[in-house]
This record gives C-alpha cells, sequence and structure tokens, in this order.
C-alpha cells in the first residue's frame, strides 16, 4: 500500500490526532468522506471514542496500528474517525441506534453504514479477531445481501426519526417532591451515592436535593453522605485534588482514572455550595484541592481549560496514582511509611491490581502537619512517575462549566485569583470561539476548530458568563451571556418551548439531536433553561424567564420519570420556584459576603455602585445615609433595603 494522504494531520482533536499514523486510511467526519464511499461503492466504517477513553486505547493498538486489520478495513470500507467531545451531535445519534441494536452503548463505538449514513450493524469494542471476522461478514452482506442491508439501515433510521414528543406539564413542588422520593429508594445509605457499580458521580442531582433542602428542610443528608463518600475514596485524588470520571466499585474505592474538566467544574459548585449550607470543613478542602487541580493541571497557555487526563500512563491504566506499602516506605522511611499505609487504606494485598492499592483518607489525620509533610513528599515522587496524557483541546460547554465554578467559588469564599482565571477562560472564549456572533465547539493551542457550537455550548457558556457577571459586576459578561442565550432561541427551539441540540443551519445529520436528559454535564435544554433564568432575574428580560418556563415544562416528563437523568431540571424548577431572589449590595462590605453566603436557590447577587451603566440590579439602587444597603427583590420587585447583616441573613437564608 503506497503512502497515503494523511487526513487526520491538521485536526484540532487530539483524539484524531492520536490516530494520523495509523496504517488504517482514516477520514475526518466530512461530506468527502461519504462522497468517496459513494464513488467506491462500499460502507463507511464509523469509529467514536475520544482521547482519555480506556477502551479506546485498547481496540486502536489491537485493530487500527494492526498492518493486517488496517488492510482489510481500508480494502472494504471508508474509515471516518469521530472524536465525540467535538462532534457531540454525530455522536448522540448513532449511539441512539448503537443503544436500540444492542441495547446497551459506550466507547469505542463501532457502527457500519450505508453511503447515505444510515446505521446497519453497530457495536462497542471488538477484540481483534471478532473484528477482523465482523469485517469479512460485513463486506460479504453488502456484496451478496445489498437490499437487506439497506433495508435495515433504512428501518433504523425511520426508528430514530419518529416524532417523540414530550407533552408541556408543571415542572412544580409536588413534581419535584416526587422526584426526591424517588431518589430516596435508590439511594445507598450505607455507601453513598445511587444505584450499584459502577458509581458515577452525581453532580447535578446533588445539586438539585441542596435546593430542595433550602425549600422543605429535607434530604440533605444523601447530600452529605455522597459527597463525603466520593471525597474520601479513592475517585478524589487525595494527594492532588480532583476527581476522576467514576468508581468501579459501589464504595467509591477503585476509580475509572480519566479525571475530565467537566466532573471537576460541576462538583467545584456542588461542594462548595455544600459548604455554604453546612459550614463542612471537608466541603471546603475539597473545593480548594479541586480548584487547585483545575488550575494547576488542566490550565492551557492560552487561559482556557484543558478536556481531561487520560485513564491510563505509559500503557498501564491508574500507573501514576497505585501504591504498595514497599513503595510508601521507599518513599517515607519505615516509620511513616506505616502511618500512611494505615491512614490511605494501602494494604498487602491492595485495593487495585497487582497488590498495589488506590489512596483514600476515609478519616481526617490526627496529626495534620505530618500529614501536609507525607502528602508533599508522595505528591513529589508521584511526579517522578510517568504522567497521564492531557487532552488539551478547549471545549466551549466544559469550559463554560468551568468559569462558573471558579467565578461563583473565588467570590464566595473570597480567592480573586480563581475569578481572575475565570476571566481569562471567558476572554478566550469570547475571542477565539465566537466567530461571526456564533459559537463553535472547540480550540486548540489558541486555534479554533471546524465543529458548531452545539445547545450546550450556548447555554453553559452563558451560565459562566452570568456567575462571572456576579462576581464582578462587570456590564460586559451580562451582555455576551444575553446574546448567546438569543441565539439559542432563534436557532435552537423547537417552536414548542423546547429545544433542539443542534443549530437550525447545521450539518443535517440523519436525524436532528435533541436529547432531555443529563449525561454526566446537564443536557443542553435543562441547562438553556437554568441559564434563561439567571439572565432573566439579572437584566429583566421577561422574554428569557417565560422562555425559562417553557423549557421546563417540556422537561417535567422527564424529571417525573427519570429524576437521575433530570437533575438540572429539577435544579433549575427549585430555583424558578424560590424567584429567584435577586441581590443588589451598594457600597459593599459585610452585606456582600452574607448576600453571597444566601442558600436560596437560584439567587443572583449583584455588588457595586449605584446606578452602574449596564447592571440592571443596581439601576436606582441608593446607599442609606451614605451606608451600604442591600435590596432583596423578586422579579425586580423590592423589600425595603438594608443595612444589617442579620436581617439579610434571614432573608437569602444564609447560614452564618
Amino acid at each position: 500500500m503506497g503512502a497515503m494522504a494523511n487526513r487526520l494531520a491538521e485536526a484540532t482533536s487530539p483524539y484524531l490526532l492520536q490516530h494520523k499514523d495509523n496504517p488504517v486510511d482514516w477520514w475526518p467526519w466530512s461530506e468527502e468522506a461519504f462522497a468517496e464511499a459513494r464513488r467506491r461503492d462500499v460502507p463507511v466504517l464509523l469509529s467514536v471514542g475520544y482521547a482519555a477513553c480506556h477502551w479506546c486505547h485498547v481496540m486502536a493498538h489491537e485493530s487500527f496500528e494492526d498492518d493486517e486489520t488496517a488492510a482489510i478495513v481500508n480494502a472494504g470500507f471508508v474509515p471516518v474517525k469521530v472524536d465525540r467531545e467535538e462532534r457531540p451531535d454525530v455522536d448522540a445519534v448513532y449511539m441512539e441506534a448503537t443503544q436500540g441494536m444492542t441495547g446497551q452503548g459506550g466507547w469505542p463505538m463501532t457502527c457500519f453504514l450505508t453511503p447515505d449514513g444510515a446505521p446497519f450493524y453497530c457495536g462497542t469494542y471488538f477484540p481483534k479477531p471478532v473484528f477482523q471476522r465482523l469485517l469479512g461478514s460485513v463486506t460479504e452482506a453488502w456484496r451478496d445481501r445489498r437490499d437487506d442491508v439497506r433495508q435495515a439501515g433504512q428501518r433504523v433510521v425511520a426508528a430514530l426519526a419518529a416524532p417523540r414528543e414530550l407533552s408541556p406539564a408543571p415542572l412544580d413542588a409536588a413534581v419535584l417532591d416526587e422526584a426526591a422520593a424517588s431518589l430516596r429508594t435508590t439511594y445507598d445509605e450505607a455507601r453513598g451515592g445511587f444505584g450499584g457499580a459502577p458509581k458515577f458521580p452525581p453532580s447535578m442531582v446533588l445539586e438539585f436535593l441542596l435546593r430542595r433542602h433550602a425549600r422543605t428542610g429535607d434530604g440533605l443528608d444523601m447530600v452529605v453522605g455522597t459527597a463525603e463518600a466520593m471525597a474520601r475514596g479513592g475517585m478524589y485524588d487525595q494527594l492532588a485534588g480532583g476527581f476522576a470520571r467514576y468508581s468501579v466499585d459501589a464504595d467509591w474505592v477503585v476509580p475509572h482514572f480519566e479525571k475530565m474538566l467537566y466532573d471537576n467544574a460541576l462538583l467545584l459548585r456542588v461542594y462548595l455550595h455544600l459548604w455554604r449550607e453546612t459550614g463542612s470543613p471537608l466541603a471546603r478542602r475539597i473545593v480548594h484541592g479541586t480548584a487547585g487541580f483545575l488550575l494547576g493541571d488542566l490550565r492551557t497557555p492560552e487561559g482556557g481549560f484543558a478536556s481531561a487526563l487520560d485513564a491510563d500512563a505509559a500503557g498501564m491504566e491508574g500507573l501514576t496514582y497505585a501504591w504498595t506499602p514497599a513503595q510508601l516506605i521507599a518513599v517515607l522511611g519505615y516509620e511513616d511509611g506505616e502511618w500512611a499505609a494505615q491512614l490511605l487504606a494501602v494494604t498487602e494485598a491492595g485495593t487495585f491490581e497487582q497488590g498495589s492499592s488506590t489512596l483514600q483518607l476515609r478519616a481526617d489525620p490526627d496529626d495534620s502537619a505530618r500529614w501536609t509533610t507525607v502528602r508533599e513528599q508522595l505528591l513529589a515522587a508521584r511526579d517522578a512517575r510517568p504522567q497521564p496524557a492531557r487532552d488539551d483541546k478547549v471545549v466551549t460547554a466544559w469550559n463554560g462549566l468551568a468559569i462558573a465554578g471558579l467565578a461563583e467559588a473565588g467570590a464566595v469564599l473570597g480567592e480573586p485569583g480563581w475569578v481572575i482565571a475565570a476571566e481569562a477562560a471567558a476572554e478566550l472564549l469570547l475571542d477565539t470561539h465566537l466567530v461571526h456572533g456564533r459559537l463553535r465547539r472547540s480550540s486548540r493551542g489558541g486555534i479554533v476548530g471546524a465543529p458548531a457550537g452545539v445547545l450546550e455550548d450556548y447555554a453553559d457558556l452563558a451560565e459562566g458568563l452570568l456567575a462571572l457577571h456576579q462576581a464582578t459586576a462587570q456590564p460586559r459578561w451580562l451582555a455576551a451571556a444575553g446574546e448567546l442565550l438569543d441565539t439559542v432561541l432563534a436557532r435552537f427551539s423547537d417552536g414548542r418551548g423546547g429545544f433542539h441540540d443542534t443549530a437550525d443551519d447545521a450539518e443535517q445529520l440523519i436525524r436532528r439531536p435533541s436529547d432531555p436528559t443529563d449525561g454526566p454535564t446537564p443536557s443542553g435544554a435543562a441547562a438553556a433553561a437554568g441559564a434563561l433564568l439567571t439572565h432573566a432575574a439579572l437584566s429583566d428580560r421577561t422574554d428569557h424567564r417565560e422562555a425559562a418556563e417553557a423549557a421546563l415544562a417540556m422537561l417535567a416528563a422527564v424529571v417525573a420519570a427519570y429524576p437521575r437523568a433530570g437533575g438540572w431540571a429539577a435544579a433549575v424548577a427549585e430555583a424558578a420556584l424560590a424567584g429567584p431572589l435577586q441581590v443588589a449590595v451598594t457600597g459593599g462590605g459585610e452585606l456582600v459576603d452574607v448576600a453571597r453566603r444566601g442558600t436560596s436557590p437560584g439567587l443572583v447577587v449583584v455588588a457595586g455602585q449605584p446606578d452602574t451603566p449596564g447592571v440592571p440590579l443596581l439601576a436606582d439602587r441608593t446607599l442609606l445615609d451614605g451606608r451600604a444597603a442591600a435590596y432583596v427583590c423578586r422579579g425586580f420587585v423590592c423589600d425595603r433595603p438594608s443595612t444589617d447583616p442579620a436581617a439579610l441573613a434571614a432573608q437569602v437564608r444564609a447560614v452564618l
């Protein structure tokens, strides 16, 4: 086989770049690839994955780096490689087909398509011998039973295209209380979390339960139990901070070691809000550790945040993070090594592979100074080990979530450096990702990629900008968020109050995706509802308030039927029920801190000088007899202004 065009060499996706030198003759997702399949009259082999995915690496190593397998692929197919993080729309449509055909999904996703994009056979990871046999049988079917194959593809497309109408219904207190009762039935009293293994961080559900607790006084135990279990187990990095993707077991001991920007951004806010509610020192420590991880490990030179750290290092999963008692003693000496092994649950038998253990911190050490020294020594030793690769593409939506978490935590905990980092990321996104008024999905090295932004990109960036506006009182962030949300209403609305995940002028796939359920991040529709609600509270845009309420009505069915997949919609609905309250503080001082400690769901706070241009909440908000004053409002109708911190605390439900 002669040298082929290296079509992936120019990609912005590190995942595609990992495959650029494969013997498989990959194409990026493009009209040209499908035209080539029509020209050659062969099926398309669609392979979807992402850079931090362990089994993607395994399949790549076994099959895509293998000359024999590559020869079969190249002879009979047009192979197309997609980074699901860069093209969530392509991923969503074909994942639905994969789940429909096999009853399950996951990555790597392997789909065989007709040259017009219809999937006729789908699966996930295939070991090399199975994959080679499958390639042979698909080629044979395409050659000998072409009509059957095409009909199968058409049936799948018809099933996907069938309208799935959600009926609007009020997402009211009764639905929210019922959802919380349903969550209670799947709550793991003994270990925290919901359901059995594997256990994923239920960030959006915890946010809902915290907000509902502010309304009802009920359900805080589920948040505390889950947050403590996650923070003390192996899923949290006890040395450097930050959370791994999920726990393989029900006890949060062994993580799947990849660390994602979105999980850490969302969990940062959950632990911040838990601290605000309870004053828990553990929660505050986790906020600092997670912010430290974002700023220390995921910042890019351009000021954005990278997508992920890989699960593997030097080809082995967890190699960077696991320890044996002997390794602890080698670094720390006998006495400290024994002490650390006991403290961190590192046993001779091991909790992970080959007798090694993940680090847990099930109880706080009695000697915190000793722990600080030990932790620093272990981290220095760990830094000398092979390190996981970093997926350094900057994804708009996830950076929006990180901006929101850092801006809010920085404002609440008095960490101006976090707010400055959030501003730098916001600058990058508005300067680089916003092209002719429309968002792109991602950039790398300051160069923006071609894929268009999807609904969650607009909604989550707006969410971040609104948090930044509240932290800084800078009008530009409020204005930019408003423009993004106007684009959401103009381009993504379905005409019934709900939203599509792709714009009306986006590439036409076999179906226009619109998934109302949360995955590891809030659904685009729920995120849009939340940002619209917050923007209305900050700007007095009643049309945005109405759009938020219409979107929530379309999500009520999800919250009622699958509360674990409707956490963000439920959290936004709690904010709508509560007002959300609007607090304007003029003159600064202690009143600002009290307002920001408020736990009323969805509360918005702006502090600044009276009549600051471009900040509607500060219009006509004067000082009281020359003293700082707080105005608490609902729908821009305000209570009498207060100069008394204790009175303000009661109004916004601040736990001081």
